[in-house]
């Protein structure tokens, strides 16, 4: 199981008497990219923070980057990219300080962390609106910066919930350059829209309400 990027075996998680997800499991190759599908209730997002290290499991065997859940999850510090439901910004500052913040919490500083952020913005089409605070700027706008935000430090994971949340046609297009399928990254993407993210899938794992996988 070490060799793949993600590797999940008889996945279980309990809310106290609520089962969330029960018997998941799948192998994930670097480079790949698994697409999540389910109703709401399927335990889609949970699965998300467990392989981000956010949520424990309660059952099962979890390995993310080679590195076992929950055991060894401080290894995995700065080697996933995760955008949720919410875009992990400070209303108060401005994307690029947002940015920047965000960078040293990598490691990120100086001249190559600046360099960095200015390829991020202009992919995005942000660079005018960088120096605005993130509480003035539109939902579609804020989640471009999440964009930026979860790949700033060039993760070999992407945990990606709804991705295309809030953007218009052209906003999908830019972020399509930043979290789409890739050599350097695998990805775990979770949507309610089959045919937009089906014909980049390599395998797709549906769940059903109550977390368990709906088999092929």
């Amino acid at each position: 199981m070490s060799e793949a990027a993600v590797a999940v075996a008889g996945l279980r998680r309990d809310y106290g008497e609520r089962t969330a997800l029960d018997g998941v499991g799948f192998e994930l190759a670097r480079g790949e990219t698994l697409l999540v599908l389910g109703p709401n209730g399927a335990g889609k997002t949970t699965l998300l923070r467990i392989l981000a290290t956010l949520l424990r499991p309660s059952g099962g065997e979890v390995r993310v980057l080679g590195c076992r859940i929950p055991g060894e999850a401080w290894k995995l510090r700065g080697r996933i990219g995760l955008l949720g439901h919410e875009p992990l910004l400070y209303r108060d500052l401005s994307g690029r300080e947002n940015l920047r913040f965000h960078a040293r919490l990598h490691g990120l500083r100086g001249e190559p962390a600046e360099a960095r952020i200015a390829e991020l913005l202009a992919a995005v089409g942000m660079e005018r609106r960088a120096e605005g605070r993130v509480a003035e700027l539109s939902a579609g706008m804020r989640q471009r910066l999440a964009i930026c935000r979860c790949v700033l430090h060039e993760p070999e994971l992407l945990l990606l919930d709804e991705p295309d949340s809030n953007l218009d046609a052209g906003g999908r297009e830019l972020a399509r350059g930043l979290i789409g399928p890739g050599e350097s990254h695998a990805r775990v993407v979770v949507s309610h829209d089959p045919e937009r993210f089906e014909p980049e899938a390599d395998q797709v794992l549906r769940l059903e309400a109550g977390g368990k996988p709906v088999a092929a």
